[in-house]
């Protein structure tokens, strides 16, 4: 799908046509910056300020300036959607970098950041979210900063290639047989009616709906342990599901070879899954 005709950057809004960055850009030549994606549903943004306050704490881990105060930030983002006259399902993506400079591997003694969002529709994922998906396990080679929400993904998209071509909708990492995350995902394993994941360590990523996830279960009496399950443990798991901005909550039924249960969507995760839309909704109506 086509990306929407407005881009916001650090020097304002422009149209898409108009922004263009020097080859010696920081984000392309090093991976030297970070990113955010959020949601929008019915045109409207969901968990906004959530992802931005991540967005901050991602730039504040290594060290960079966000051109923009958050307030700010909230008014240019609501303006690039005016602008752009969003009304269906979409995700915005945000990109910040260390700027254009010459070639070094040292930071720049000057402070003149990159940024730039853009708004692109994408539809819910209803078929996945309804049926559940398969997965394969592969290894988690990412650095140990995994929490740092950075664009240096290489292992993750070899992850998400892997999958795509065994014909899987995902990658579940692991190291050592401990199960981190998925390649652009958390995992959840359900177990006794108690919902296991792995701790929010360093190690993953803090998923914006992982953290709601977290929330659901408490307003639902559902268990929620932050505990690292093993690849053994999966086999033997009641329901496993995976959490992100833009998949929502979506049901594993299988890893690789192995079925999960009775490979259909489990009863927690529907009710997860409730609560979800339930929530979004809630935020969509301003409520």
């Amino acid at each position: 799908m086509s990306v929407k005709p407005y881009v916001l950057t650090d020097r304002g809004i422009f149209r898409y046509e108009q922004v263009t960055y020097p080859m010696e850009e920081r984000g392309l030549q090093f991976g030297d910056g970070v990113y955010e994606v959020v949601r929008l549903y019915n045109g409207i943004y969901v968990w906004l300020r959530e992802h931005l306050d991540r967005l901050y704490r991602s730039a504040a881990a290594i060290r960079l300036s966000v051109p923009f105060g958050c307030e700010e930030l909230i008014e240019q983002l609501e303006e690039l959607r005016r602008l752009n006259d969003v009304q269906e399902d979409a995700i915005l993506y945000l990109q910040m970098t260390r700027g254009s400079f010459p070639r070094n591997h040292a930071f720049p003694a000057e402070n003149r950041p990159n940024l730039y969002a853009y708004i692109q529709p994408m539809a819910r994922k209803t078929e996945e979210m309804t049926h559940g998906v398969r997965t394969i396990l592969t290894k988690d080679v990412r650095w140990e900063y995994c929490y740092i929400k950075s664009l240096n993904l290489l292992p993750n998209v070899s992850a998400k290639q892997e999958a795509v071509e065994r014909g899987a909708f995902e990658a579940i990492l692991h190291r050592d047989g401990v199960v981190t995350e998925g390649s652009s995902s958390n995992i959840f394993l359900v177990k006794n009616e108690t919902v296991y994941t792995h701790p929010a360590t360093a190690r993953i990523l803090n998923g914006i709906v992982r953290t709601k996830v977290k929330q659901f279960c408490a307003e639902l009496g559902i268990p929620f342990v932050e505990e690292a399950f093993s690849t053994n443990d999966l086999a033997e798991a009641d329901e496993l599901f995976l959490t992100s901005t833009t998949s929502a909550i979506i049901p594993i039924i299988q890893v690789d070879e192995t079925v999960i249960r009775s490979g259909a969507p489990g009863a927690v995760t529907k009710a997860l899954q409730a609560a979800y839309r339930q929530a979004t909704q809630r935020e969509t109506q301003n409520i």
